[in-house]
């Protein structure tokens, strides 16, 4: 489960972690869509490139940096597209489309899971 703290409620109840490299290249290529976030955790704080290849859906993304906190986000991100994220992260939570503003989830808001 992963819950923003801040605002006092749930993102979203499932949700898969992520710590290996092939696994994070992989994430959700050629996958259907769910109602599952994935959490890639990194060794220490970077900038975090993302790729949407061969993922056939938009979704949205949470940067966080090492106490969980959201540095950046990125909603609506499309197929077959690349974003970096703004500021140094160690966490990437990748979310169904329209979570992050369905949860009104903002830069600065504390997440845990």
């Amino acid at each position: 489960m992963i819950t923003n703290s801040t605002k006092k409620i749930i993102i979203i109840k499932n949700s898969g972690f992520i710590g290996d490299n092939p696994a994070k290249f992989i994430g959700l290529m050629l996958s259907k869509r769910k109602n599952k976030a994935l959490i890639f955790a990194f060794y220490k704080e970077k900038i975090i490139s993302l790729h949407m290849i061969f993922v056939f859906y938009p979704i949205d993304v949470l940067f966080l940096d090492k106490n969980k906190i959201v540095v950046d986000k990125k909603e609506n991100f499309k197929p077959f597209t690349f974003y970096n994220s703004k500021k140094k992260a160690m966490y990437a939570v990748e979310l169904p489309e329209g979570i992050i503003k369905k949860t009104k989830t903002e830069i600065g808001d504390k997440i845990k899971f």
